[in-house]
């Protein structure tokens, strides 16, 4: 047993290594090379396949969890239980990123020479609201960019199949065997991600490399250690609450494969297939896997959080005015709607960037605009990381209110049991 773990191990950690060897040399060859740009079609050919999968694997594994559940309380509690957990963690992350701009400022002399930009068309807000919940027609339903539609397209039409037969019914088992191969067409699409990161790599140093200016600098420098550091004690603490002893170790050993996806894709969506397969080694139940982890991809956004404070505080500071401690409970309450409530919204253009326009900038929206947006593309690699990898830590709490807090314990007894 010692034997085929050691293996499995290796294995992982093998390919893994070649993943970032891959996106490391991506990095010198970018630095060393500006026509590395024309690299750029070989990693989108694998974030296009990414997204490909990811429709019908959210459509299937939400359907099919929902559908085979014994107990629909326990579905209506697993969802309530998630949302929750991405509210209380998003705001943790905004308070966090606002006591440091008061200690670190990323702008500390305002700009007298200030570029304007479009901002372009946007939904109204009610527009907004009804695009939360549903498409057009199904055919909207068929796109990445309606991801929480396609999520309560997916939990309404799991509860119908439950009403009408359950599991035992044809189309609970197609549901449930579809999953299956959706998973492993990943697992085929993931034999090419070595050759992808190095062209997705390549592309962003040759691209945005040059163009990093000092203000942006010292707001880059604020947040990537801030993502770094968060990883080393957030992750951990919520790992230990929701599994309990043993759990951190755990939630290290398998961290690292949705966190190098998340990072080379700056895609939540592309990361769901490596997070459920990161769920199902860790022994995390499959139902709580199957909502916590494609609802975490579009609502579930700490990265996006500590994004949307250090926006406000950078224009704030271009403009010449201070963030204080006035604006904490407007700034958390932004950061929290505008990233866990509307960042998986579609028909809104840079919702984020637009809403804190809205209400912090009204009278500089062109001005302002464009700047959130820069800030928004330098710091998407780490936030999308915090984004998409925590969505595999949230599930360790998740379960600890739905299974109880030996959840972690339980499962390795069982999968102990199931080895010998």
């Amino acid at each position: 047993m010692n034997d085929l773990n050691t293996r499995s191990i290796a294995k992982n950690y093998t390919f893994l290594a070649i993943m970032l060897a891959s996106m490391v040399l991506g990095c010198v060859v970018g630095w060393a090379w500006p026509g590395a740009k024309a690299l750029k079609p070989l990693g989108t050919v694998f974030i296009n396949m990414m997204f490909c999968i990811v429709v019908p694997l959210v459509f299937a594994s939400i359907s099919s969890a929902v559908a085979n559940m014994q107990n629909r309380r326990r579905a209506g509690r697993i969802m309530g239980t998630t949302i929750a957990v991405f509210v209380v963690t998003g705001a943790i992350a905004a308070v966090i990123m606002f006591i440091l701009v008061q200690i670190f400022p990323p702008v500390l002399v305002p700009w007298t020479e200030l570029p304007s930009q479009d901002i372009g068309d946007y939904a109204s807000m009610a527009e907004l609201v009804v695009n939360f919940f549903t498409a057009e027609d199904f055919v909207g339903l068929l796109s990445r960019r309606a991801m929480l539609p396609l999520i309560v397209f997916s939990l309404l039409f799991g509860f119908s199949v439950n009403l009408t037969g359950g599991k035992s019914s044809p189309i609970g088992k197609l549901l449930e065997e579809l999953t299956r191969v959706m998973l492993q067409f990943v697992k085929l699409v993931t034999y090419y991600a070595p050759i992808a990161f190095f062209a997705i790599f390549a592309d962003l140093v040759a691209t945005y490399g040059p163009q990093i200016t000092t203000h942006y600098v010292r707001a880059l420098l604020l947040f990537y250690p801030l993502c770094f550091v968060y990883i080393v004690t957030a992750w951990p603490l919520f790992a230990w609450f929701g599994g309990g002893k043993g759990a951190i170790q755990v939630m290290f050993r398998h961290i690292a494969k949705p966190a190098v996806v998340s990072l080379g894709t700056c895609s939540s969506v592309a990361t769901i297939p490596t997070n459920m397969d990161a769920a199902e080694s860790t022994g995390i139940s499959r139902d709580v896997s199957d909502i916590v982890l494609p609802m975490g991809a579009t609502m579930h956004m700490d990265g996006s959080c500590f994004s949307c404070v250090l926006k406000i505080a950078f224009v704030l500071g271009v403009f010449g005015q201070s963030m204080g401690f006035d604006k904490l409970i407007p700034v958390v309450l932004v950061a929290v709607l505008s990233s866990v409530g509307m960042s998986g919204v579609p028909g809104g253009g840079y919702i984020g960037e637009y809403i804190i326009g809205t209400i912090f900038f009204p009278d500089q929206m062109a001005i302002a605009f464009p700047i959130l947006v820069a800030i928004g593309n330098l710091v998407d690699p780490p936030a999308t990381m915090i984004n998409a990898a925590g969505d595999y830590v949230v599930s360790f709490l998740v379960s600890r209110f739905v299974d109880g807090k030996d959840w972690l314990r339980n499962a390795t007894i069982r999968r102990s049991e199931g080895r010998t």
